[in-house]
């Protein structure tokens, strides 16, 4: 690799994820790196810049089932989704395509005149088998139907990949999304662990999920009915599990309160406009606790059924949906019976929660 393009990837990447929630160290040279865990998507979402970098070859890391080349490939696939500053729920359902695809391997053939990652066609329009046999473009070219998918991002993986690829199976996508959820944390500075980027677990169990200045209390006089406390940091800030659980609930929520009708998660939500809780998620811990995380920038990066540990990247600080700024409305619900209840009427204030479970939020 020349030294411009070394240090056009290395500009590129830097720029947009953090080593401690992004690709710096192993996208870059295949090894694991320390750099601060900031913001691990740039403010803006969509932002111009560069043809899509070459990347290096590794060496990378096995992750389960799959071996340092395919892993190095979902490596390229992840680093044209960062150079299109695209979510990583965009990551997770590419590389689950190319894995029933192909297996993460830049085949040379396949059905027909299907080549590459992603079995593209030359016949079909995708490119030439020149084009198509470098995962760099064919990673672009899937990006950019994927994008136009209506509603993509909501979509059950499965469904927007089909919605690209036109296969023949639709149904055997979903199968691999575990597998690539693993790999996209992997790849994202979780190898490390919480401990590589300042994260204390509790002999509890449990951390912060994120370090910051706490704003509304829960059950205020002047919001009584606010269920949470809301802890203000910057958009794109990395937001952790609490504890270890399972996630149980990922979903959508914000209504235009003129209309009735859906306000999109994937733009900025407003305190007047909007209802709800923009992009969320729910993990269920062991005891009949429930702790939910409200106003992501972006889709989860994880799904629903999928086990976390404590300290481990669910996604990224936004303001979708009620909100009037970009900060992380986290809430604790607690039963005494073990059938965690998600209702506001289980919920207890997260800021003494987590002063007795050893991980105060106002450390």
């Amino acid at each position: 690799m020349t030294g411009r393009v070394l240090a056009l990837a290395a500009a590129l990447v830097c720029g947009v994820i953090l080593v401690c929630a992004g690709l710096t160290g192993v996208v870059l040279t295949g090894s694991s790196a320390s750099a601060s865990c900031g913001p691990v998507v740039p403010a803006a979402s969509r932002l111009s810049g560069p043809p899509a970098p070459s990347i290096p070859g590794g060496p990378f890391p096995a992750v389960g089932r799959w071996d340092s080349t395919q892993v190095g490939a979902a490596a390229t696939i992840i680093a044209v989704g960062v150079q299109r500053h695209l979510p990583a729920r965009a990551w997770v359902i590419a590389i689950a395509t190319a894995m029933q695809e192909s297996s993460l391997r830049n085949v040379p053939g396949g059905d027909r005149d299907s080549v590459g990652l992603f079995q593209q066609r030359p016949s079909q329009g995708w490119g030439t088998v020149e084009q198509l046999t470098d995962p760099v473009y064919a990673a672009g070219k899937f990006y950019d139907m994927l994008i136009t998918i209506p509603g993509w991002q909501t979509l059950p993986l499965t469904e927007a990949a089909q919605a690209v690829q036109l296969s023949a199976t639709p149904g055997a996508y979903a199968q691999w999304e575990p597998d690539a959820v693993t790999i996209v944390h992997t790849l994202t500075g979780l190898t490390g662990g919480p401990a590589a980027c300042g994260i204390t677990i509790s002999p509890d169990g449990w951390t912060q999920p994120v370090k910051a200045k706490p704003g509304s209390r829960f059950r205020t006089a002047d919001r009584p009915t606010h269920d949470g406390v809301d802890l203000i940091a910057d958009r794109g800030t990395p937001i952790r599990a609490a504890s270890a659980g399972t996630v149980s609930r990922v979903r959508c929520d914000a209504t235009d309160v003129r209309t009735g009708q859906p306000w999109s998660c994937d733009r900025d939500g407003d305190p007047d406009l909007t209802h709800g809780c923009g992009w969320h998620m729910d993990i269920e811990h062991p005891g009949g606790v429930v702790t939910r995380y409200c106003h992501m920038l972006t889709h989860p990066t994880v799904t629903e059924g999928q086990p976390v540990a404590a300290g481990q990247v669910i996604g990224v600080v936004g303001t979708s949906g009620h909100s009037s700024g970009p900060h992380l409305h986290y809430e604790v619900h607690l039963t005494t019976d073990g059938s965690h209840d998600h209702s506001s009427g289980s919920a207890v204030d997260p800021m003494w929660w987590q002063a007795a479970v050893g991980a105060p939020l106002d450390a």
